[in-house]
């Protein structure tokens, strides 16, 4: 969840009004995908974004009369449309708004989807943007989360998920209740956070945590030895682990949205780990060390039976090169491998390249929003 989701919490908590934006459709190709939020309090503090800066003005002019005036509004703002009333967007292309004022209904559902977050556990928040009047709430959780559940909205809206890849956000046409208006419905996906798994207890390894909290994901730092895997070295990192690393990896869960990165440099460590890891659905694997470390680890992983078609999954010398030197630098050169597998970018300058800065997504994939690798 991120910071607009936990103001709106904060506000409502001390009795100040606020409105919500969030971004419920966008042609391919936009940076700012369905689920972008923002929140605005009565008083005017602004928290997100939900265009960079463009449109964001005239949503926090709307926002102060939706909270008037107690009913949400949404909002088109189309940058190839030409001139009109609303603010353009200057780079092209269109996104499709609602705000909405932070009431009873939404209220209600805040409590356990930040439980549910906060636990790891993906879950769904659908909201009728019309239809159903007034026989179902406007929000509702898929599933319905501990401490809330509404059998009505439960019966209506789960239709949406069985219709939907679970990780889905984007809008949906569903027919209503019997002698009801079809409904229009936005359903905002919160998958389980991608896993960072960081093994070795270094300063390279402590930014390594902090960058990887920042992009999003839930960060675990291992190493053996228990002098140095602590807390008070690694306090970005959501869980600290003091085991062999193959012996903790062995146990863990991996998918394809899970990053592994080796920074032991220790080969007594390095090949166990390494041919575990290269044996799991892993979506990155790298390993840090010299040219010279990593031709003698390659050599050793041959020996342990590793295939030259694992071998070939691994990123090492782990990292881009920016001419990384630092610790902090270092790892920005990491998370930016990652992101650009991640994101099928090609780790080039933009300006050396002569395609869209975002380019256009497959339509029928436009609106899935997986944090996993290949997405």
């Amino acid at each position: 969840m991120n910071d607009a989701w936990d103001a709106v919490v904060q506000w409502s908590r001390a009795g100040s009004r606020a409105a919500l934006a969030r971004v419920v459709d966008s042609s391919s190709g936009r940076p700012r995908p369905p689920g972008t939020t923002m929140a605005v309090s009565e008083s005017g503090r602004v928290v997100g974004s939900i265009s960079g800066g463009c449109v964001d003005g005239d949503i926090c002019a709307r926002a102060q009369e939706v909270i008037r005036r107690g009913t949400p509004e949404e909002l088109r703002y189309d940058g190839d449309a030409g001139e009109f009333a609303a603010p353009r967007l200057p780079c092209g292309g269109r996104l499709d708004v609602y705000l909405e004022p932070v009431d009873g209904s939404l209220r209600a559902v805040l409590a356990p989807l930040r439980a549910a977050l906060r636990d790891g556990q993906p879950i769904a928040l659908a909201t009728i943007l019309a239809g159903a009047g007034h026989s179902v709430p406007r929000h509702t959780l898929i599933p319905a989360a501990a401490g809330y559940a509404d059998p009505a909205a439960t019966a209506t809206l789960g239709r949406v998920r069985a219709l939907t890849d679970p990780h889905t956000t984007g809008l949906f046409d569903l027919p209503g209740p019997e002698n009801t208006a079809d409904l229009r419905i936005f359903v905002h996906s919160f998958p389980a956070p991608p896993r960072l798994l960081v093994f070795g207890a270094d300063d390279f390894a402590a930014a390594l945590t902090r960058i990887g909290r920042f992009l999003g994901y839930r960060v675990t730092l291992c190493d053996a030895r228990p002098a140095f895997a602590t807390a008070a070295r690694f306090p970005a990192a959501h869980e600290i682990v003091v085991r062999r690393p193959h012996e903790y990896l062995a146990d863990t869960p991996v998918t394809e949205s899970t990053a592994i990165c080796v920074l032991t440099h220790d080969a007594k460590f390095d090949v166990p780990l390494l041919a575990a890891a290269l044996r799991t659905d892993a979506g990155y694997i790298g390993a840090m060390g010299s040219r010279r470390t990593h031709a003698d680890r390659v050599h050793r992983l041959q020996a342990a039976g590793v295939p030259e078609a694992e071998l070939a999954r691994l990123a090492a010398p782990t990292g881009l090169d920016l001419g990384a030197r630092t610790p902090e630098e270092t790892a920005v050169s990491i998370a930016a491998e990652i992101v650009a597998l991640r994101r099928h970018g090609s780790g080039a300058r933009l300006r050396d390249l002569d395609r869209p800065i975002h380019p256009v997504a497959d339509p029928a994939s436009a609106r899935c929003a997986v944090p996993g690798f290949g997405e």
